[in-house]
């Protein structure tokens, strides 16, 4: 009955798939269609080409999302996320679309198993914070194992020779000496990839001038490692993380690297937490599980397992940029190797708590992918055949993510300005609206709330993380100009000590929206009063100023770090 159950909701969710992606089209030639036939003055053109694109975007990235959960759904899908998938005893269970081979493992255990390097990188982190992860790389239980502190806190500036700094650095040594983990340290340069190709230089016989190494009192063995498993200093593996990815590497060789999802430990106890590790689950579960049936999966920088040979083959981690993963993924699949995707929760961490700490994570992640955009087209139109069509499409997608910001931004004017100067940018028949429009919308949610629910998230929770992610807008916006204009940045840690409400000055631009969506409602309250006609037109874009209203002042909810989130 349950393998029955199963098949019927994968056909089902299959066949709703198909019909949003039939409506996602068929919207598409609706607008353009009006765009291109409407008798708009100039003016009006101009918006309705920025309502246009913005509109394009969403579908295409929408497209995107249900062709990733056409490609899981077809292939069998895994069954049951992260939250649901434990056994009795609470211990996480494989759900991947790629399921761990059992005859591989099997291989694995009857012979010596290669040595894999566990490391972190860290830079000025808490001390309880290292402990707590330097404690679970001791507890892990694979054989084979050597453990890695890649310290890259900069002690040389003069302004950092304090007392302060020189008793934390001594705690750091001291720790790594007690748990039993080697202590790498360089002359600083290239934040985290840069250490981690100077550690890789190191293995390699080919140590940074001015390094050190602090050998653990338990590993007096020589370094002869296959693999390289990353962590984040907030990021926690489980006892069993090694032991069936390397199973898997060991099985399929042209694998560069297998990436695991994040889980929030501080899940439940933060509203910013909650919702950021609900935008994670959006991402971890049918996107990636969708990439990675299409061998386009990317790194992410943590919990993940990476093959020696394929780092050494791309040259190391890509330091030209603040996403080092997602960049030097591009390297991989340019060179040939190959991704992949287990969606098996194999470490837990801390999320941010609160509004300025996600805010900065968000703004390296956005800068980043969008300075590797510019890359992606290049590549695009230098060398086409350098990878699949598929690649191609999956690289253009994550590439263009963050341009987000931007979208938000018109969807949020677009309404405001029909109603206060009528200009009729967001759509120009109300009828064409409700036939073209309306069906994507309920088959789009459908689909979503089905697909998601089969992994036991709650359509509200998830409504959380999406509402969080728009609260970024302004982030995004500057992110994506900073990253088109091929402004690096500078690597920066996200803060995980704490959590403090941001000042209403830097919630600006949500002001200023916010005051602008009453102003627009109020007259469009007044329009359909006074006015009545068009009527259903003045009543729709009132309605979408409400909408965009609610989630605006969404950004005092999660302001608001004194208030724990409660299931």
């Amino acid at each position: 009955m349950a393998k029955l159950t199963r098949y019927l909701n994968r056909n089902l969710t299959l066949a709703l798939a198909g019909v949003a992606i039939c409506t996602i089209l068929l919207y598409l030639i609706a607008r353009t269609t009006l765009f291109l036939f409407a008798d708009y003055l100039w003016v009006e053109k101009a918006a309705a080409s920025l309502l246009l694109l913005a509109e394009l975007f969403i579908m295409v990235h929408a497209l995107g999302y249900f062709l990733n959960v056409y490609h899981v759904n077809r292939g069998g899908g895994p069954r049951g996320g992260p939250r649901a998938a434990a056994t009795t005893d609470g211990t996480p269970q494989s759900s991947a679309p790629r399921f761990i081979d059992e005859q591989a493992q099997a291989q694995l255990a009857e012979k010596e198993p290669p040595e894999v390097a566990i490391i972190v990188a860290a830079y000025r982190e808490p001390l309880w914070l290292v402990e707590e992860t330097l404690t679970c790389f001791y507890n892990l239980t694979y054989p084979n194992k050597r453990l890695f502190l890649l310290d890259d806190t900069r002690y040389d500036p003069a302004d950092q020779r304090s007392p302060e700094m020189t008793e934390y650095r001594q705690a750091l040594d001291e720790m790594c000496q007690r748990i039993g983990v080697h202590l790498f340290r360089r002359p600083w340069r290239g934040a985290k990839a840069g250490m981690i190709n100077d550690f890789l230089a190191f293995l390699d016989g080919r140590p940074p001038e001015g390094f050190e190494l602090r050998r653990s009192p338990l590993d007096d063995r020589p370094f002869d490692i296959k693999y390289v498993a990353v962590f984040d200093a907030d990021m926690n593996p489980l006892p069993d993380f090694a032991e069936p990815l390397v199973a898997q590497m060991e099985a399929e060789p042209d694998l560069a690297f297998i990436q695991t999802p994040q889980y929030y430990s501080n899940f439940e106890s933060n509203r910013v937490a909650h919702a950021a590790g609900m935008q994670q689950a959006i991402f971890y579960e049918y996107i990636c599980e969708g990439k990675s049936s299409q061998d386009t999966m990317f790194c992410c920088g943590t919990n993940v397992l990476l093959r020696r040979e394929a780092l050494k083959d791309v040259g190391g981690f890509d330091e030209s940029s603040v996403t080092e993963d997602f960049a030097t993924s591009l390297r991989f699949h340019s060179r040939g190797w190959r991704s992949a995707y287990v969606n098996r929760i194999c470490a837990f961490g801390q999320g941010p708590e609160d509004l300025s700490s996600y805010f900065k994570q968000q703004f390296r992640w956005a800068l980043g992918t969008v300075g590797l955009f510019r890359r992606i087209l290049q590549g695009l139109v230098r060398s086409p055949r350098q990878l699949s069509a598929a690649k191609w499409w999956e690289y253009t997608l994550s590439g263009s993510h963050y341009f987000v910001g931007w979208v938000f931004l018109i969807l949020v004017l677009s309404p405001a300005l029909y109603l206060l100067l009528g200009v009729p940018s967001f759509f120009a028949r109300a009828d064409i609206y409700l036939l073209f429009f309306f069906p994507y919308i309920v088959i789009a949610l459908a689909v979503f709330t089905l697909v998601m629910s089969q992994r036991k998230y709650r359509l509200r929770d998830l409504v959380s993380g999406i509402v969080l992610q728009a609260t970024a807008f302004p982030v995004y916006i500057k992110a994506s100009l900073l990253g088109i204009l091929g402004v690096r940045g500078t690597f920066t840690t996200t803060p995980k000590a704490g959590s403090h409400a941001a000042p209403l000055r830097a919630l600006w631009p949500h002001l200023s929206l916010i005051a602008l969506s009453i102003i627009a409602i109020t007259w469009g309250i007044m329009r359909a009063l006074f006015e009545q006609e068009p009527i259903w037109a003045i009543l729709v874009n009132t309605l979408w100023c409400l909408y965009h209203l609610g989630i605006l002042l969404a950004v005092f909810y999660f302001n608001n770090p004194a208030q724990e989130h409660t299931a």
